[in-house]
């Protein structure tokens, strides 16, 4: 759900997101969704669903060594990067204890930006700027259990995902000010649709929230580990992610996590208007 909350231009996604959340958040704040059970695709067994404010969940999530978790939402952009012009940010990860986020301007933007958090506190900013045929888009930041690589993607119909070394973690990364470079590209064997988060499962693995027709969960499996080389992901289907509300409408799949530490995988669905304004956050077990 890419939400903003700017006077500069956004596209018709962005402000029906938006208006949407915001216009229900002040008139619908203690209305909850509806109750219900499902069971995943062999493979991912659903354990329970947990709520979380639209405003400050909504993006995407990220689990702690703690087992706690960050959320991302429309109100989780500091100031001084609203005013900068990072008016979006998208589903986060966490490795090493650093927090990495993905920001995106408005739609004039010829950069995208990475913000990586250290454990105590100090931010970081590194931005890249577009290369040719690359969306302003930046949906998710990942990273590799290596603590190596650095994975997002843009928005719509794509066939890859974007790698970049990651910052701080990875020394081939610049120092912060400089142009941080995309490395090899994950290129996959069919195209995905508005992907909105992916977490590595293992090396090899990854799971992505899809917000396409079918509001899935996907697996890509890569042919190796990443290593900034170029990599191919074959994509599978995982399972849908369940759409239940008391609204009715369309839903909005969004960020996701796996808790490699227990085993836990978590994906988020925010419901139609006016029930939007609290997003479900659905766990799953493997088996």
């Amino acid at each position: 759900m890419h939400i903003r909350s700017t006077t500069t231009s956004t596209s018709p996604r962005t402000r029906r997101t938006g208006r949407r959340l915001l216009t229900a958040a002040a008139a619908f704040a203690a209305l909850a969704l509806g109750a219900g059970t499902a069971t995943a695709a062999p493979g991912w067994t659903e354990t329970g669903t947990a709520r979380v404010d639209s405003l400050s969940g909504s993006q995407g999530l990220a689990s702690r060594a703690d087992g706690s978790l960050l959320y991302r939402g429309l109100a989780s952009v500091p100031l001084d990067l609203r005013i900068a012009g990072w008016t979006h940010v998208g589903d986060p990860d966490i490795a090493g204890g650093y927090t990495f986020d993905a920001y995106q301007g408005g739609d004039g933007a010829k950069k995208k930006m990475y913000a990586v958090t250290a454990p105590g506190g100090k931010r970081t900013t590194y931005e890249h700027a577009l290369d040719p045929g690359e969306l302003l888009n930046n949906s998710f930041a990942t990273v590799s259990p290596d603590g190596q690589w650095l994975v997002s993607g843009e928005w719509g119909t794509m066939r890859r995902l974007q790698v970049f070394p990651a910052p701080v973690l990875n020394p081939s990364a610049p120092a912060p000010g400089a142009n941080l470079p995309q490395a090899g590209q994950i290129t996959l064997d069919r195209s995905v649709d508005d992907i909105q988060g992916c977490d590595f499962t293992d090396a090899t693995h990854l799971l992505c929230s899809s917000d396409g027709a079918a509001k899935e969960v996907l697996e890509v499996a890569l042919d190796r580990a990443l290593d900034g080389a170029p990599v191919t992901g074959r994509v599978t289907s995982a399972f849908a992610i369940p759409q239940r509300s008391i609204c009715s409408g369309t839903f909005e799949s969004e960020g996701v996590d796996y808790d490699a530490a227990r085993g836990t995988l978590r994906v988020e669905m925010v419901p139609p208007s006016p029930c939007l304004v609290t997003t479900a956050v659905i766990s799953y077990r493997r088996g």
